[in-house]
């Protein structure tokens, strides 16, 4: 019954869901503008639209692959067909984040793939200064090889903003080296510079990081695990934490979440609270959950399902808070179709 109430709400408008529900709505299929479809990023806009960005092509490691965008806006329940934010001639760009920062600029982060693997990326960003209509030249924001971002920016207490990055190691594109490795890049807004935290490392390497700072310098990040892709019985996603802003990092150490080697989100909540979401399993990438803690992240005791079988492969999710107090979740299936679920923090509560 559970599957089919969401599959009724999935044919529905795409307006949001009332208290205590969740709402499942298919943003892109396989058909716009090309079958693969992966990372996804939502933002919400100063005007009230929401705005996606996700990387598309023949495939994962197609040289067609560009960064796209699309807007729903505020009051429509259609979204706006596709459109072309970074393509980098002969090269794969993936992994588009779009985020807008509290003085309106809005910033497309994006990597590019030099070599056979995504070790080989280096990241890139273009910024709007009019609602995500137009975008400026790209700039490199690193030279080192292998780094690459995913998840979304948040702002510290004092301003700044820190955006996750990680650092892919290894030539095999079905493992993620032991030697990978996540951080933040870290933009002062007032003398427009960028800076690196220490890395997190740990014994089996991980990478995709979400991060939130729960007290004045006190940050924690949750980071996807390293290894391969096969059945796996002590895979978790890595936990590490910072007493000084997010500059250095202690050693990351497994969490009580497991992980099938895939990304996940961490949000702080306007109420305060922290949304985990996570497929939870460490085989397989159904479902995809969340988890509340109300205790500044000492304990997960409200838990529920967004999606699960028959759906396969749900991959990605990247979650926000609208001002309105909404909880967006973006995330992919089989790589080739988009959903956008819509819920709030009663929903997770229910039993």
């Amino acid at each position: 019954m559970r599957q089919l109430f969401i599959c009724l709400i999935m044919a529905c408008s795409t307006s949001l869901a009332t208290a205590g529900e969740l709402k499942i709505t298919k943003v892109y299929g396989p058909d716009l503008p090309n079958k693969y479809k992966h990372p996804v990023s939502i933002t919400e806009l100063d005007n009230g639209d929401l705005f996606v960005a996700y990387y598309g092509g023949d495939g994962e490691y197609a040289a067609d692959t560009a960064v796209y965008g699309g807007r729903l806006p505020k009051g429509s329940s259609t979204w706006t067909k596709p459109v072309e934010l970074a393509n980098t001639p002969h090269r794969t760009d993936g992994n588009g984040v779009v985020w807008q920062a509290p003085d309106g600029d809005i910033y497309l982060f994006y990597v590019v793939r030099f070599g056979d693997t995504w070790s080989s990326s280096r990241i890139k960003y273009k910024i709007s200064h009019d609602g995500a209509k137009t975008w400026t030249d790209s700039r490199l924001l690193t030279l080192e090889e292998g780094m690459m971002v995913q998840g979304r920016p948040f702002v510290l207490s004092n301003g700044d903003y820190m955006l996750p990055a990680y650092c892919e190691r290894g030539d095999d594109r079905e493992i993620v080296g032991p030697e990978s490795t996540s951080m933040f890049f870290r933009f002062n807004p007032k003398t427009k510079t960028w800076t690196e935290s220490e890395r997190i490392k740990s014994p089996n390497g991980n990478i995709q990081p979400a991060g939130a700072e729960l007290k004045k310098d006190y940050v924690v990040a949750y980071c996807r695990r390293g290894g391969g892709y096969g059945p796996d019985e002590k895979g978790y996603i890595v936990r590490s934490e910072s007493h000084d802003g997010g500059q250095s990092w202690s050693e990351g150490r497994n969490s009580e979440f497991p992980n099938p080697n895939a990304a996940m989100d961490f949000l702080k909540l306007q109420s305060g609270n922290l949304l985990m979401v996570y497929n939870d399993s460490m085989n397989s990438r159904v479902p995809l959950s969340v988890a509340l803690s109300t205790d500044m992240d000492k304990s997960y005791p409200f838990r529920n399902v967004i999606m699960g079988a028959p759906h396969v492969d749900l991959g990605y999710p990247y979650a926000i808070q609208t001002r309105d107090g909404k909880i967006h979740v973006i995330f992919t299936e089989r790589r080739t179709q988009i959903y956008h679920a819509v819920f709030d923090e009663d929903w997770v509560m229910k039993k």
